[in-house]
Parts: structure tokens; C-alpha cells; sequence
């Protein structure tokens, strides 16, 4: 079994060796290029995680004015000051993005 698996990562490698070889001129495209691609997706993980964690929070706070209506005000005002943190993250991530793009 360890046989088999050197032969083949033996194997692997000589047909990688040609990669190796090109030169570097055939580079046409920089890192820089790449910055408003991963802006984005970090845009987008970012979007979707705050969505999710307001989602978690509008349905605890759902279920706590279900279960205890005497304490929805209480709820309500802790819900908003959650759900506006949790927003201005996405709105941070967006800043720090346009900054560095």
C-alpha cells in the first residue's frame, strides 16, 4: 500500500514539472486585479451573515413576546439595538471595503 502511494505521488509530480517551466512572462494579470472580486465575496459573506443573525434575532424576540407579552416593549427595544448592530457590521465591512479597493 505505501508502494502504490509513492509510485503514484512520484507520478503526480513528474507530470507537474511542466507547470514549473513557463516562464514568467506569460503572467498577464496582476493581484491587484483581483481585489474587487474578493471585496465582493467578502461583501457577500459578510451580508449573509449579519442576515442570518437578524433572522436568529427577530425570531427570539418573536418567540419571547409570544411566551411573555408583559415584557414586549423590553423585547423591542432590545431587538432594535440588535438588529442595528448587527447591521452597521455589514455597513463596517462595506466602509473598510471601499477603502481599500
Amino acid at each position: 500500500m505505501k508502494i502504490k502511494m509513492l509510485l503514484v505521488l512520484a507520478i503526480l509530480f513528474l507530470v507537474a514539472m511542466p507547470i514549473f517551466a513557463q516562464g514568467t512572462a506569460a503572467q498577464t494579470s496582476s493581484p491587484k486585479d483581483w481585489k474587487p472580486v474578493f471585496a465582493g465575496i467578502g461583501m457577500a459573506i459578510a451580508s449573509g451573515l449579519c442576515g442570518l443573525g437578524q433572522g436568529k434575532a427577530v425570531a427570539g424576540a418573536a418567540e419571547g413576546m409570544a411566551r411573555n407579552p408583559g415584557a414586549t416593549a423590553a423585547i423591542r427595544g432590545a431587538l432594535i439595538l440588535g438588529l442595528v448592530l448587527i447591521e452597521s457590521l455589514a455597513l463596517y465591512t462595506l466602509v473598510i471595503i471601499l477603502i481599500v479597493n
